[in-house]
């Protein structure tokens, strides 16, 4: 499809400029990982039970509390989020619930849901985990790291494990360029991987231990690995250096 759009951009460009038009572009076919549409499964259909806790209800009472009076759709994503962590994914049934206790059109949700990649549309392993390849983490060797996990883990990205206990997605920057090649497993970040590291991990959680997040190479956040380049005297207060007679 995509070659077909390329040469039917170039065909009309020739049209157009041995006519003394003006050429237009043609766009390309939509690529993307996932599907916007939603198809019922036996898993993920309106009938796939779900109905917020008790618990959560109260949350989503403080969360809508936080807008004005009448715009409780501005609620949509945090309350999405919050369903999607009481089934540990996002079906329709769970769509449907958020905007029957939103008072908003099923459709509003449908088109927040389908559109930000952090809302899982399909089950998903009991640890997620997400690998960054952009350039940083590129550089620093996240493809070592990328084929660690799916050679331990026996799947490929986009893939969950036989006993849904992992799911392995590949992903853009996460923020941590500094610390890469890095990985998000659910809510934690582990930065300044090896694989050696990447390794023990995955061994953690698959005998129900809970890894230390954060960086393994023994520094606190993001500070050079060196030692500090800059502020490394106390600051000079205020007035430091200005004209006497100002």
């Amino acid at each position: 499809m995509l070659k077909v759009s390329k040469l039917l951009g170039r065909v009309c460009s020739s049209y157009a400029s041995k006519c003394g038009l003006r050429a237009f572009g043609v766009s390309t076919a939509n690529m993307s990982d996932a599907l916007f549409s939603h198809v019922d499964t036996p898993e993920n259909n309106p009938d796939t039970p779900f109905e917020f806790s008790k618990d959560n209800l109260g949350r989503i009472d403080d969360i809508v509390g936080n807008y004005p009076a009448g715009h409780a759709a501005a609620a949509i994503m945090p309350v999405l989020d919050l369903a999607q962590r009481q089934h540990g994914w996002l079906p329709i049934s769970a769509m449907n619930e958020v905007a029957k206790v939103l008072k908003v059109p099923p459709m509003r949700v449908y088109e927040v849901a389908t559109f930000y990649t952090m809302y899982m549309r399909n089950p998903i392993g009991k640890y997620h985990i997400q690998i960054c390849t952009t350039t940083p983490c590129m550089l620093c060797g996240s493809g070592e790291i990328k084929d660690t996990i799916i050679k331990n883990l026996g799947i490929k990205v986009g893939e969950t494990t036989a006993d849904r206990m992992f799911t392995l997605s590949e992903v853009e920057c996460l923020g941590a360029c500094v610390n890469a090649p890095m990985v998000q497993i659910n809510d934690d970040y582990y930065e300044d991987l090896k694989v050696e590291d990447m390794e023990e991990i995955l061994e953690d959680l698959k005998e129900g231990k809970t890894p230390k997040a954060g960086p393994r190479s023994g520094r606190f956040a993001c500070e050079p690995l060196g030692g500090l380049t800059s502020l490394t005297s106390t600051p000079t207060g205020p007035g430091y250096g200005v004209r006497d007679d100002l």
